[in-house]
């Protein structure tokens, strides 16, 4: 067990990142189950306590891939093979964790979902001042995120079971070494628990 505070509903967000198809498809079938699966049981429990839900998807147009220049060791190969167009099946957000009304949805096109996108005006408009990351992957999304929120004084949780990264070592580094100097690290099944002491 974590030793995270009670969340505030009413200034929590959870931010679904990047469950897309494309992106799930990097990792092995039972990886991307599970991690569909945990986070299809959090988003409810958000909604449920009237919390804010935000999903982040990666998609990009044909402008967004003119913009990438060579040096871009991340977004380079996507723009020179096309990859990621925003309008792709695979680059929608997971049907099974489909958004409803009254969500948050952003399209990024970078790693970072708060600088290359308006989620932070968003969620300040909503009140929201605490943030759940559940990103893909840790070292990508998951990092940036909590960087990013954290240097616009957000208070910071990470689902340690709704976080993966491709590499497992770098995974494990981050999420046990580098990401609890800004947030705080629990799982997923303490959720409706700290959401209901706030």
């Amino acid at each position: 067990m974590s030793t995270a505070p009670a969340l505030d509903p009413a200034h929590t967000a959870l931010l679904v990142m990047d469950r897309q198809p494309a992106i799930l498809a990097l990792f092995p079938e039972s990886d991307s189950e599970a991690l569909l699966g945990r986070v299809e049981k959090a988003i409810p429990e958000v909604r449920a306590t009237g919390g804010t839900v935000a999903y982040v998807r990666v998609g990009f147009t044909e402008a967004d891939w003119a913009a990438i220049p060579p040096p871009n060791r991340s977004f380079a190969p996507i723009a020179q093979h096309r990859l990621m167009h925003h309008a792709d099946r695979d680059t929608a957000v997971h049907e099974r964790l489909a958004p409803q009304d009254g969500d948050i949805i952003v399209r990024k096109i970078r790693h970072g979902g708060l600088s290359t996108t308006d989620l932070d005006r968003r969620l300040r408009e909503h009140g929201i001042t605490t943030l759940i990351i559940a990103g893909i992957s840790t070292s990508g999304a998951a990092l940036s995120a909590v960087l990013d929120a954290a240097d616009r004084d957000n208070r910071l949780h990470v689902l340690a079971d709704g976080v993966a990264a491709p590499d497992p070592e770098a995974h494990e580094v981050l999420l046990h070494q580098v990401l609890p100097a800004q947030a705080h690290i629990l799982e997923t099944a303490e959720l409706p628990t700290l959401l209901r002491a706030g």
